[in-house]
């Protein structure tokens, strides 16, 4: 049996003003998800986590008495906060029929030479993952060591001034508390002037 190469269902989110953006890798399969839109698992914390950090309330983008999340609530915070949202994974085959990054092999990458002029006040990229983190140092043209959990580097990406930022994942698989993460996204978004 050949195994299916799947594309990245959702587009990237580029508000022209953004001075960061999250990327992560590829989302679940279409009967996990929630919504149609990026970290659409409702049992992924990513979405609990900004309205922590940004309004205090852990449901703050949850539809009231429902197991999902508001999309278009959401794209409308990003677009007002100038956070960008770009996958660093185009297309990929599930090894392991699951969501998980391990088993998760990339056909095709990002390509930052087209995203990032669309985002030209963009500073700061920062990662949900390890995944994420491993394919944007894989884009450079030189070998870079990469950071730790709640920490950044230089990203010398050709013509651009950027820095990588990695955060925790959200995902309930890693082991950390909700609050421990909350702090971290916090921690981060303090750093580069969103709040």
């Amino acid at each position: 049996m050949s195994q299916q190469i799947e594309t990245h269902p959702f587009p990237a989110i580029l508000p022209p003003h953004a001075t960061v953006m999250m990327m992560g890798s590829f989302p679940p399969k279409e009967e996990k998800r929630c919504m149609a839109f990026h970290y659409p698992n409702f049992q992924n914390d990513m979405w609990r986590v900004y309205g922590a950090v940004f309004f205090g309330r852990a449901d703050y983008f949850q539809v009231p008495n429902e197991k999902r999340f508001d999309a278009e609530r959401i794209k409308q915070f990003l677009w007002e906060r100038g956070i960008a949202l770009c996958p660093t994974v185009r297309k990929a085959i599930r090894l392991q029929d699951n969501a998980s990054d391990k088993f998760l092999k990339v056909v095709e990458t990002v390509n930052l030479s087209e995203v990032l002029p669309q985002v030209p006040h963009c500073h700061w990229i920062f990662t949900t993952g390890g995944k994420a983190t491993e394919i944007l140092l894989s884009l450079l043209p030189e070998k870079v060591k990469e950071p730790k959990t709640n920490s950044f580097i230089p990203y010398p990406y050709p013509n651009f001034t950027l820095n990588l930022y990695r955060l925790p994942s959200t995902s309930r698989a890693y082991p950390l508390a909700f609050e421990k993460k909350v702090a971290a996204y916090c921690a981060f978004f303090k750093k580069a002037n969103i709040i």
